[in-house]
């Protein structure tokens, strides 16, 4: 028989997260604050390439991840025995670097005896939109905009997951770190196109907005990708800095209108009356601002993660993996990492488990 959530106590938590390029641990105490969250990025590796590369990726966690978990230790003031369960990324994400997160996070468990707990990578992300709001309202509208994933989900007032549109081919993010190669930005693209675009005009080319038409809130941006590359290769004038910014900017702007309506198309649809946006493309400054300015017209409530908990992160690991551990979730020592694991419609985000273990920073 599962335990009520109510009946067990609140646990610490240490948190692995290593499902791309990022090598992150976090620890969530009982009383639901992060006692600490270190993070070792790895664009440094991947830059001179222009996009990750996955060998190289788990690479370089098997070389930082034992640092970064001790390193979290330290920050946190704890030590082994004050650590309840290991909560870590099974999937989706790189091969690779899941195997080596999945791997550290069964040994330590099984080290300390403590319990296991696998979380869905996308669970995190939007699990992170309680952490800075824990008395966030559903049915909520959630929008997993990353650069492997757009997708739109409406949280339901039990909090079950319902899958509502998905990219079908590039995700946004994906889109922008193409976009930024194609203009010689370099990586990470999203960042690189952000910071160029404030200097440019939004209208100067008229990329198209695919929005699959009327009523679809599905993602396709392989076809803008295209259109980019084509007016480079036409139009492209590397020596006029205003002109790469132009293009910079006009290529944001159709990735971020296409994002925020389709979200408040999804809002409108569910009459729903909040929408959380997360995962790193939610951290492009432009589309904050145009979610805002649509979110206080319509009265709807918003909810974008704090920058530092909109990309990869071990904090938003650690929410989610002490909710699994309140429901009685746990991990076999046969756990494997799975690259296009699903997130299950059952693995939704329950509002009441979420608020009570929704942390800040300290």
């Amino acid at each position: 028989m599962t335990p009520s959530p109510h009946t067990l106590p609140r646990p610490t938590i240490l948190a692995i997260e290593t499902s791309c390029d990022e090598t992150a641990a976090a620890i969530l105490t009982g009383d639901g604050k992060i006692a600490a969250s270190v993070l070792a990025s790895q664009h440094d590796v991947h830059g001179r390439f222009g996009g990750v590369v996955p060998e190289l990726a788990a690479r370089r966690h098997i070389e930082t991840v034992e640092t970064i978990v001790a390193e979290t230790l330290q920050r946190a003031s704890l030590t082994w025995p004050d650590i309840h369960a290991i909560a870590v990324t099974r999937g989706p994400g790189l091969a690779g670097a899941l195997l080596v997160g999945v791997s550290v996070g069964k040994a330590l468990a099984y080290a300390r005896h403590i319990p296991l707990i696998e979380v869905n990578h996308l669970d995190g992300h939007i699990a992170s939109a309680w952490m800075d709001q824990p008395d966030f309202p559903t049915p909520c509208i959630a929008l997993v905009v990353s650069g492997g994933h757009t997708h739109l989900y409406l949280v339901r007032s039990d909090g079950a997951l319902q899958l509502l549109g998905k990219t079908l081919d590039d995700a946004a993010g994906e889109a922008f770190d193409k976009a930024a190669k194609i203009l010689g930005l370099g990586y990470p693209g999203g960042p690189a196109i952000d910071r160029l675009a404030r200097s440019g005009r939004a209208t100067a080319v008229k990329f198209p907005r695919p929005y699959m038409g009327p009523g679809s809130l599905d993602f396709s941006f392989s076809g803008l990708k295209t259109a980019l590359l084509y007016h480079w290769r036409d139009h492209g004038t590397p020596e006029r800095p205003d002109a790469v910014a132009d293009v910079a900017a006009s290529y944001q702007e159709a990735i971020v209108d296409v994002l925020v309506e389709k979200a408040f198309r999804a809002v409108r649809r569910h009459h729903a009356c909040a929408l959380a946006v997360v995962g790193g493309v939610s951290a492009n400054s432009r589309l904050r601002a145009q979610l805002s300015v649509r979110a206080a017209g319509a009265g709807i409530r918003l909810a974008v993660p704090p920058l530092a908990l909109c990309t990869d992160n071990a904090a938003m690991i650690a929410v989610a993996g002490q909710r699994a551990y309140l429901e009685g979730r746990r991990a076999g020592w046969d756990l494997e990492a799975t690259a296009d694991l699903p997130l299950p419609v059952a693995a939704g985000v329950p509002p009441s488990s979420v608020r009570a273990a929704g942390a800040r920073s300290t």
